[in-house]
């Protein structure tokens, strides 16, 4: 193996755990993205470190901080393009010069133009710099930040669950459980590192559902429910706040006694104008949300995949028939009459979950 080949693979082998590194924080970092870092002198590691969240260190601090007066000449891999400039926290570039750090190796590239820049201020410094490693995997790491910088829009997942026969539930409305526990288990690792997680009036209506990690995860996503009119139960498990907090987005003309009733219970009603999926969206934005899971039933689905509030889907396929011509589908109407209408998905894969098939794909 020449050298240069062994270089490679080891700079990949160290990205790969810079990504490990980064993952541990999904969640957590809106709007920052998820980043990791590793320092090495020879072949040892000096120093790991992730940012953690938002307004605390950068990965690269906490790497220079892991490793102590053994900087000086080693080399800095992080998965993200370090800051170059002033926001909550001063810019890692700084501190990687001011380290000694002779060599920095980069996933990718800021997509942020306010932070973007480093790797020219470290080259400008005389350090060694290389780009383009596992530049896929940093990418997929951070899709929804990299979304969120370029279209000032959260990243939009859309989840399901059918039968074989595309069902989400029985002409009587009844749907649990299409999926397996593997299947439910994945899903409440998913909410566990998205920021929100949506449903819409009649899934709450119909299934009271929770919307937790179920102690999947170390966390619990804001709950959210569209409803105009506030057609929607006094009592329900969204409304139980102590174990994660729920936002109602409804309209100017809703119903002011539910409402009330909600506040009581300490739950956030915002009221819009127009209720509509990209309005929604537009205002997570503006609270800092990055990630977005639609849990929705399909009316929903289909106006949120029609206003570009859907970049991605989570669709789980279980080996069951259920029949029924009026038996509820994921998507309702998009308004599409000829098939070369259809929205294809990009970059599909398929992966079995126990019983169950999870096809994951990007619109």
């Amino acid at each position: 193996m020449s050298q240069s080949k062994a270089t490679f693979e080891r700079d990949a082998s160290l990205m790969r755990r810079c990504c490990e590194l980064a993952a541990q924080a999904a969640g957590y970092t809106a709007p920052n993205p998820l980043v990791g870092s590793v320092i090495t002198q020879g072949d040892e590691i000096v120093g790991e470190g992730f940012h953690p969240q938002a307004g605390q260190p950068h990965a690269e601090i906490f790497a220079l901080r892991a490793a102590g007066g053994r900087t000086q000449g080693a080399t800095l891999y992080v998965n993200l393009e370090p800051c170059n400039h002033t926001g909550r926290t001063p810019p890692c570039s700084d501190a990687v010069i001011e380290a000694g750090i002779q060599r920095v190796v980069i996933g990718m590239r800021d997509p942020n133009p306010k932070a973007k820049g480093g790797i020219e201020k470290l080259r400008q410094a005389g350090i060694e710099v290389v780009t383009g490693i596992e530049a896929d995997r940093c990418r997929q790491l951070n899709e929804a930040f990299i979304h969120r910088v370029q279209h000032h829009k959260p990243f939009g997942i859309l989840k399901y669950a059918m039968t074989l026969d595309g069902k989400i539930a029985t002409t009587t409305g009844h749907s649990a459980w299409i999926s397996g526990p593997r299947s439910r288990q994945q899903v409440h690792q998913l909410r566990s590192r998205c920021d929100v997680v949506i449903v819409g009036g009649n899934t709450v209506r119909r299934d009271n559902p929770n919307l937790t990690s179920h102690a999947e995860g170390t966390r619990n996503p804001l709950r959210v429910v569209m409803s105009r009119q506030l057609a929607l139960p006094t009592a329900a498990n969204l409304w139980e706040i102590a174990q994660a907090p729920t936002l109602v987005f409804t309209q100017t003309d809703a119903n002011p006694k539910i409402k009330a009733a909600l506040i009581d219970q300490g739950v956030e009603i915002e009221a819009m104008k127009s209720l509509t999926p990209d309005a929604v969206m537009a205002r997570l934005y503006q609270r800092g949300a990055m990630s977005v899971l639609w849990e929705c039933g399909g009316t929903l689905a289909a106006q949120a995949i029609a206003t570009g509030s859907v970049q991605k889907v989570w669709a789980f396929v279980a080996p069951k028939l259920i029949g029924g011509s009026s038996a509820p589908s994921p998507i309702g109407d998009l308004g599409f009459t000829e098939m070369t209408e259809a929205l294809t998905l990009r970059s599909v894969s398929m992966t079995p979950i126990g019983q169950d098939f999870l096809l994951e794909g990007y619109l």
